[in-house]
Parts: structure tokens; sequence; C-alpha cells
């Protein structure tokens, strides 16, 4: 939970230099989030299209391994128990 703080944190304070220096943010905001969005799945079509050929459980790697690369980590996750990077 404490990534998920600074990062915003960090967002509001580069929003305060870019308003102070009377600059727009590179891209408008939803363009921005949906490009990386795209990209998080993009990087997941070769690892599914190998689990598909291989006949592998296509639905356990959806729901572990890519669900954490896309979504992150998420607060309250059973691996939250055992990661001490965020305390």
């Amino acid at each position: 939970m404490k990534a998920y703080l600074l990062s915003i944190a960090a967002g509001l304070l580069v929003g305060v230099v870019y308003s102070l220096l009377g600059v727009r943010s590179p891209a408008p905001p939803m363009i921005a989030l949906a490009g990386l969005l795209g990209i998080l799945l993009g990087e997941q079509i070769i690892p599914l299209a190998q689990r598909i050929m291989t006949k592998d459980d296509v639905a356990e790697f959806v729901m572990t391994e890519c669900r954490d690369h896309v979504l992150g980590r998420l607060p309250g996750d059973a691996h939250d128990a055992h990661d001490t990077r965020d305390a």
C-alpha cells in the first residue's frame, strides 16, 4: 500500500510543479492511461499464446501471473503477508 501512496504523492508533486511552471502534461491523461494499459496487456500476449499452444491452464495463468503483472500486488492480497518490501 505504501508504494501506491508514494506513487500518488509523486504524481501530485509533479502536477504542482507543472502548474507552477505553467506547462501541461505531455499527453492527455486518458490517452496516456489507455496507452499504459495497452502496454501491460500487450506484454501478456506472448506468454498467453504459449500457454494456449502447450495446452497449459490458461485460466490459472490469467488469474495469477497475468493479474499480478497487469495490476500489481493489490492491497490485502495473500502475497502481501509475505512481502516485506512495503513495510
